[in-house]
């Protein structure tokens, strides 16, 4: 267990504070999980005051004991409820704040309205492309925590090839790479910031499973074991001749990466060959054009117009009617940060320090799905992948 380094916090509290300040926020007040480990280095309930300028203040309910220990912040108080908070940064000499940023996407309803009841006369306004364009741009102790993300990942993959087998399921393979995750540090939990955003390793199904679209953002959904779980391994029994799918985020000390591979016992129709050759492809000219300077959606629109050119209108990124408005998606320390790799992100661009995940795939329903993924980041000298097992198919 690696603890945040202190030089790092206070780093990453200076650049949100370089925002507030050009947004005019007298403060930012912090409390979803992944922003609060973010800034603090733990998770322990409670918020981050962050002001303008000075020192930020994490008041935690529960457990304080363990906040200071995990924390390398300078300041974290105990606190009992919302109404402590004025007198608390009152006695650190911070005047009353008139404009304070909240995480608007990702905040109940109900703690808005706390917060309301604290401050009646304080404007709140969203935090939250604050906080988002802070965590997109990774330091090095971040890529190298994703390094060892990759590490594991492609443990998992080697654990892949020597494991599956005709006959068993698709839920029967998911815990084998599952057991092996955890044993190389798997935290067995991939945070999303998208709302109802659940997932856990990943997704591991094959043949026509693979094609089953589902209520999640995502090109592949999968059948899954219940509809109370709807995507994902289902109870379908691994046959030859179909293409076995290991999407699969690696996790250590809460960062992630994001890695498909597809296996198959014996070889695949001509169509899904085909179909696997010409995503890699479309991930080749990603690597040609994901330089610092051009658009997110400029890299969509080249990539997505390929794929089209190639013959994939009704397969590329998901089941006809089901397929999303993305190719890449960055990740961290949740799975859907910036940069998006989307559909009409224009104003956006690549910058040295963003790590995001590539992903085209098509989906051929009642046959099966194929396709790649890796993960990348923008270095001073480059773009560098991540993830590091062989993109080849693997026919067992």
């Amino acid at each position: 267990m690696r603890l945040t380094p202190a030089t790092e916090l206070e780093y990453r509290c200076k650049r949100l504070q370089d925002l507030m300040q050009a947004s005019d926020l007298d403060a930012v007040l912090i409390v979803q999980n992944a922003d609060l480990y973010y800034f603090t280095g733990t998770v322990q309930n409670g918020c981050l005051y962050v002001p303008a300028n000075g020192q930020p203040l994490y008041l935690v309910r529960r457990d304080q004991a363990r906040a200071r220990m995990e924390s390398g912040l300078k300041e974290v108080l105990s606190f009992s409820a919302p109404r402590d908070i004025p007198a608390i940064i009152s006695s650190y000499g911070y005047p009353e704040p008139k404009r304070i940023g909240l995480e608007f996407d990702v905040l109940p309803v109900v703690f808005l309205e706390r917060y309301r009841k604290v401050w009646p006369n304080v404007v709140f306004s969203d935090a939250t492309p604050l906080i988002r364009q802070v965590r997109m741009i990774k330091s090095h102790y971040e890529i190298h925590l994703m390094q060892d993300a990759a590490d594991q990942v492609h443990k998992i993959y080697e654990r892949a090839k020597e494991v599956i087998t005709a006959g068993m399921t698709d839920i029967e393979l998911a815990a084998e790479l599952e057991y092996t995750a955890r044993k190389h540090g798997h935290l067995g939990l991939i945070r999303m910031r998208v709302f109802n955003g659940e997932m856990f390793f990943g997704h591991t199904f094959s043949g026509t499973d693979s094609a089953v679209p589902a209520y999640t953002d995502t090109p592949f959904g999968g059948l899954g074991a219940s509809p109370c779980f709807g995507q994902g391994a289902g109870h379908k029994p691994i046959g030859p001749n179909e293409p076995i799918i290991m999407d699969f985020a690696g996790s250590i000390d809460g960062y992630l990466v994001d890695q498909t591979r597809i296996f198959s016992i014996g070889p695949l129709s001509a169509r899904l060959t085909q179909g696997f050759e010409d995503m890699l492809k479309v991930q080749e000219l990603m690597k040609e054009i994901a330089v610092p300077g051009i658009s997110w959606g400029e890299i969509y629109d080249r990539c997505h117009g390929l794929a089209m050119e190639l013959g994939y209108a009704d397969s590329f990124m998901g089941a006809p009617s089901s397929q999303v408005s993305f190719i890449g998606h960055g990740l961290g320390i949740e799975i859907d940060e910036y940069p998006f790799i989307a559909k009409g992100f224009k104003d956006q661009v690549m910058e040295i320090g963003m790590a995001w995940a590539f992903e085209p795939k098509v989906v051929f329903p009642g046959e099966g799905a194929v396709g790649i993924e890796n993960t990348f980041y923008l270095s001073n000298d480059g773009l560098k992948q991540l993830t590091r097992s062989d993109d080849a198919l693997v026919i067992l």
